[in-house]
């Protein structure tokens, strides 16, 4: 059947010749079904229920007796009640090993990214001692290590000292680092419980490997400080600040300060890469930091040497967390710096949580849900900011590192935990006589990681446009500033997102010969147009914002205007294409492929009504026949259509089908003894 029809129009296309007997066609015509009726209050619950609960967090509830609900309720709530019951021996042998090697991570990196955000080094500590313990019982992460991490660190730290000193105010400082943290708790742990975890999908993939390479790139010229050994160092972030603060301070670099640094950074770099080469050897790298502390720690008590240039951390007391609750200000000048504080910090920390427990979960083949991530994240910085904690997360290196020790459960945080724990009670004074420049190439180490060129190459071969967001990303963070170059990139990335709604691609379609599939023609070469058929594709949502783009409000469509609209213009290059003059075809037919359409609003009902009056307009003038054709809408658009019809001549049975194939020939077979009749 079909391929009769084919023949004829392969004939017609091939040899422009009209005079075919008019041939039965027996093709089944498929009537286009309408959804069924829902109210408007159904819809809505549908549309709330798809954004807020994705997941489907009831579903383990239904059936079940009373008491197993509020076992499972809290199972929920605190995931440490579902593998707490079944944890062996066995499983804490593993957790133990990689507890004590993040351990030995955490504590050097806790002290350095503490000196990063311009804390006293011993937040870092507390920040590496409370916040495990929450998220052991609340996080669904079984490799996630939790502590301060760099790139937060460096944010609260640039946020904050535009309008305080930590030199000249260094208490002020502190409150407002722990008032930040609990704003930023509250922040995230607000967004899991309202289910609003898409809100961080914002940040894609492209700029944060910008953002990411960017803020690694300032943090290591922070720095500088400590591996030259400058005393005068610029208060800004930016890369011209700290280079030209790096060379007019010369004479101030110390030589033994840069030997010696230099000797570590490179130890630690080489280590990095022996672990990197091969996972089996994570302790190479796990335990580098560590050892470098107490080498250098040693070198620097027996040869005297913070007398000769090298600047060291000096004492550090004794103790565990003092409560911090007294310290939250919510008053004052500063409230509104704290809340902008909390919130960047908050939306990037959660974002590099989440982003390193799902890939981990990928890598051993278990869920972890946001929305709980985010709680267990909020929570865990609400009750470290009353415990002098400043903001933690889950950290990438860290993560690695605990994962390639073999952690099996949360347990391992736990470890880490009591062992941070130890340190503070009995080790801080081993800590006075750390060289500032061991610590700077620690944290110089520990964010090369998140420099991906290979990531961004990848991006480089499959999205142009990305990219040029990732660079954005990138060099805004590095000549601006961290937050600046952030919202930069969010800004085109939602940018992006309004250009692609706003100029849909419409393509046109061309008959596969012998089918009666319909493809486009400027990827299928060998697809052919109908004769008096114009078949178009529309592959977006119309709505507002597209919709005058598709369409010119214009009444005067003879005039030069009609060129400004798209789909008028392909009416406009159908009739001038050598090929139809010659045969005789005049445009029959325009017809709307609208598969690809997902929804559509009040502006797209009106551009579709638009459209078919065009059209009849322009027939009049041409003294033929022009009809607007629509084919296979889907549910959504077939109600509004319908709803805004009123005179029905939007869906009468002659212009709906349901694929492009039956429109043709049924419409073909119309038109064949109408066109013979002319010629």
């Amino acid at each position: 059947m079909e391929g009769k029809v084919e023949q004829e129009l392969g004939s017609q296309n091939h040899h422009h010749h009209h005079n075919h007997p008019c041939v039965e066609i027996s093709m089944e015509i498929h009537k286009v079904e309408t959804p069924p009726k829902r109210s408007s209050l159904q819809k809505l619950k549908n549309r709330l229920k798809e954004t807020f609960f994705p997941d489907d967090p009831l579903r383990q509830f239904k059936g079940q007796s009373a008491k197993q609900k509020w076992l499972l309720g809290f199972q929920y709530i605190f995931p440490i009640l579902q593998w707490g019951p079944h944890y062996n021996l066995n499983l804490l042998k593993s957790d133990v090993v990689s507890g004590l090697t993040i351990a030995s991570l955490a504590i050097p990196q806790g002290i350095s990214y503490a000196k990063l955000a311009n804390l006293p080094p011993i937040v870092g500590l507390y920040s590496s001692f409370v916040p495990p313990l929450v998220y052991a019982v609340l996080g669904s992460s079984k490799d996630l290590a939790v502590g301060p991490v760099s790139i937060a660190s460096l944010l609260m730290g640039s946020m904050l000292r535009q309008e305080v000193s930590p030199a000249q105010d260094p208490l002020l400082f502190l409150q407002l680092a722990f008032t930040s943290t609990f704003f930023a708790g509250l922040f995230q742990a607000s967004l899991g419980f309202l289910r609003l975890g898409f809100i961080i999908d914002f940040l894609s993939k492209a700029t944060l490997i910008g953002f990411m390479a960017g803020a690694a790139i300032i943090v290591s010229l922070q720095q500088l400080k400590a591996l030259l050994g400058i005393t005068h160092f610029t208060k800004e972030m930016g890369l011209v600040p700290v280079m030209s603060s790096v060379f007019h301070n010369t004479k101030e670099w110390s030589w033994q300060t840069i030997l010696m640094g230099f000797c570590f950074l490179v130890f630690l770099l080489v280590t990095r890469h022996i672990s990197m080469k091969k996972p089996k050897l994570f302790w190479v790298s796990a335990g580098a930091p560590l050892l470098s502390v107490v080498v250098s720690t040693l070198f620097v008590f027996a040869f005297k040497a913070q007398h000769h240039g090298i600047s060291v951390i000096g004492k550090l007391e004794q103790g565990l967390n003092p409560p911090s609750w007294n310290m939250l200000h919510f008053h004052g000048s500063h409230m509104g710096l704290v809340l902008k504080t909390g919130l960047i910090t908050g939306i990037i920390s959660l974002t590099e949580g989440i982003a390193v427990g799902r890939t981990f979960a990928a890598l051993k083949n278990y869920q972890v849900d946001g929305n709980k991530e985010m709680i267990a994240i909020g929570v865990m910085n609400v009750v470290g900011s009353t415990t002098s904690c400043y903001i933690t997360t889950g950290a990438f290196s860290r993560s690695a590192v605990n994962h390639n020790a073999g952690a099996k459960t949360a347990v391992s945080n736990i470890i880490m935990a009591v062992t941070v724990m130890v340190t503070l009670l009995f080790l801080m004074p081993l800590f006075q006589y750390t060289p500032n420049l061991v610590l700077g190439a620690i944290i110089v180490t520990a964010v090369i990681g998140l420099v991906d060129i290979p990531a961004a190459y990848q991006i480089w071969k499959v999205d142009k446009f990305d990219f040029v967001v990732m660079l954005c990303a990138f060099f805004g963070v590095i000549f601006i500033s961290v937050q600046e170059g952030l919202a930069l990139a969010v800004g085109i990335s939602i940018f992006k997102m309004v250009l692609q709604m706003t100029r849909p691609k419409t393509v046109v379609l061309g008959n596969i010969p012998g089918t009666d599939i319909f493809r486009n023609r400027h990827q299928y070469k060998d697809a052919v147009p109908v004769p008096g058929f114009l078949i178009l594709s529309i592959q977006a949502p119309i709505n507002f914002a597209n919709s005058n783009y598709l369409n010119d409000r214009n009444d005067d469509f003879v005039s030069n205007d009609i060129s400004r609209t798209k789909i008028l213009r392909w009416i406009q290059d159908y009739e001038e294409e050598e090929e139809n003059i010659k045969m005789h075809s005049s445009l029959r037919f325009v017809v709307l492929d609208l598969a690809a359409v997902s929804a559509i609003d009040t502006n797209g009902v009106t551009f579709v009504q638009e459209l078919r009056r065009v059209l009849e307009k322009k027939g009049v003038e041409a003294s033929s026949i022009q009809d607007l054709v629509l084919v296979n809408p889907v549910g959504e658009v077939m109600e509004k259509l319908q709803k805004a019809d009123g005179t029905h001549d939007l869906l009468q049975p002659n212009v709906l089908f349901l694929t492009v194939g039956e429109a043709v020939s049924s419409l073909f077979s119309s038109m064949k003894g109408v066109s013979s009749s002319h010629v």
